[in-house]
């Protein structure tokens, strides 16, 4: 295990976290009043800045001393690169809210960042896109932290590894190793050149949709300036932490319910279509079995929300009620549906006011999630059609066991590996699921949490996507949570984002024996 040149690439990913934190600060700093909601806090300004500094030290130490390690990155290097990249990356990004909450006035009367695991928490939820949030007055924090916090969710949202794999090549033939570790959902025809390249295509993409949703929400809402870049990096991410404490609703603005919903769905597509769509290859990217049942499930969850909401008073979740009518269910059904199917986890209606069945319709789709290669959490869509194909397959050879009939998905054969990789992933989530929310229920004192609050918590956090029911819903957060809790919640979160095995991996024997 050639440890010392994973400390060397971990401690030039501390780098670049710190110059984002720098670059946050000035943009911050430089910007005129008038487009900003809050004041100047010197405080969080400071916090950002002591954190770069700490972060640039730190990182420029873990290079300096182990920059003549040999570079030899290897499938294990590779893996525990990218477990460690999340693990101390969300670290160095919850350091600005432990100090901004150490340097404030009020951080021994009841401040949510007054103990680091709440700062870690929010920072893995940042990093991973899932949107969960421990602060119950969003809108209290500074203007400069708000702008870091949607800086962790447009990071995150094409993963640590693959942007530090863009903006640092000298990983060389490594780096293909660290982007096939990264790289959500089971591997399906995509992207062709050499991996800096396409992690170069791929980020201009990402930058190009993230200035689009911008300039469209900046143009044609009531957002200003922060509140505007913020969602854009939360759309585009499919994270969903946003400046205001009703999330969307916020703006009482159907521009923006159009604006966001369009380009969550974009952002749960798999990003290697837009390659092939800028290459002309519009047949090919139509022709993608994940794309069209991603958008056959959007479109048949949205009748069964909005069939079920014509008749029911809306409730949304800045509070106010809107009168029962096509209209509002069209408007808050199908923006809830596509928040929760791309695993973005914003919310204009408190759905948890909803009926028995629209509730179940989107919890279901908080396991389905988005595409294999978006940014979208989730089980995966190409992973549930692939699951239900082959238990059809399975029925099948009850009844006619002679037949032998290959399994093809989108013009490729699944061989028996594949089958056996994809059903465990699915049972693995399951069994997680149920195991974070077995773990919060005993965590948490007597009489405090309900199954609904721990299972859709666990579920919410392992699958990226932020809000669930009851407790969690659309309108609570997560700051009522132990500290034992809220640590179950995080390592749910890294084992989300980074497809359970990547993590569990590390904790085989055998994996550090090298046998």
């Amino acid at each position: 295990m050639n440890v010392r040149y994973v400390i060397s690439r971990l401690g030039l990913l501390f780098v670049v976290l710190s110059a984002l934190m720098l670059f946050m600060t000035a943009a911050v700093f430089f910007l005129p009043e008038a487009l900003m909601r809050h004041e100047v806090d010197p405080e969080a300004r400071l916090a950002l800045m002591l954190s770069a500094g700490i972060g640039a030290v730190a990182g420029g130490l873990m290079w300096i001393l182990n920059r003549r390690a040999a570079r030899i990155l290897g499938r294990r290097e590779a893996l525990l690169l990218v477990a460690l990249s999340w693990i101390v990356g969300a670290a160095l990004s919850a350091l600005p809210y432990y100090l901004w909450a150490s340097l404030d006035d009020m951080s021994d009367v009841g401040h949510p960042f007054a103990g680091f695991i709440s700062c870690y928490f929010e920072a893995m939820s940042g990093l991973t896109t899932t949107g969960a949030t421990v602060l119950a007055d969003i809108e209290a924090l500074p203007r400069s932290l708000l702008f870091w916090r949607a800086t962790t969710h447009w990071v995150g949202g094409l993963g640590i590894v693959v942007l530090f794999v863009a903006i640092l090549p000298s990983l060389g033939v490594g780096g293909k190793k660290l982007f096939k570790v990264e790289a959500p959902g089971p591997r399906k025809r995509g992207i062709q050149p050499r991996i800096a390249e396409a992690a170069r295509v791929i980020g201009l993409i990402y930058l190009g949709l993230t200035l689009g949703v911008f300039m469209a929400l900046w143009l044609f809402t009531p957002m200003n300036w922060l509140d505007a870049i913020c969602h854009a990096f939360a759309t585009m991410a499919t994270g969903g932490f946003s400046t205001r404490n009703a999330s969307i609703a916020a703006y009482d603005s159907l521009s923006a319910d159009i604006i966001i919903m369009i380009f969550m769905l974009l952002a749960g597509v798999n990003f290697g279509l837009y390659f092939h769509l800028l290459r002309g290859q519009a047949g090919l990217v139509w022709r993608d079995t994940e794309l069209r049942v991603y958008l056959a499930t959007i479109a048949i969850a949205s009748l069964v929300v909005v069939g079920t909401l014509l008749e029911q008073r809306i409730v949304s979740s800045a509070g106010a009620e809107v009168e029962p009518s096509a209209a509002a269910a069209v408007r808050h059904g199908v923006f809830q549906v596509v928040s929760i199917q791309t695993t973005t986890g914003f919310v204009t209606a408190d759905f948890d006011r909803w009926g028995f069945f629209p509730k179940t319709a989107l919890v279901i789709l908080m396991f389905i999630g988005g595409s294999a290669g978006s940014t979208a959490g989730g089980i995966k869509v190409i992973r549930i059609w692939m699951t239900l194909r082959i238990m059809l397959a399975e029925i099948e050879r009850i009844f006619r066991p002679q037949a032998v009939r290959p399994l093809r998905v989108g013009g490729t054969t699944i061989d028996d590996m594949l089958k056996l990789a994809t059903v465990s992933y699915v049972l693995g989530i399951l069994v997680l699921c149920l195991i974070g929310a077995l773990l919060l229920m005993f965590l948490e004192p007597a009489g405090t949490i309900d199954f609904t609050t721990a299972a859709t918590a666990s579920a919410a956090t392992l699958n990226n996507i932020g809000p669930g029911l009851a407790r969690v819903g659309a309108i609570q957060n997560f700051g009522w949570f132990s500290d034992a809790s809220k640590v179950v919640m995080t390592i749910l979160m890294a084992l989300g984002r980074l497809e359970v095995f990547a993590i569990i991996v590390l904790f085989s024997p055998r994996f550090w024996k090298g046998d």
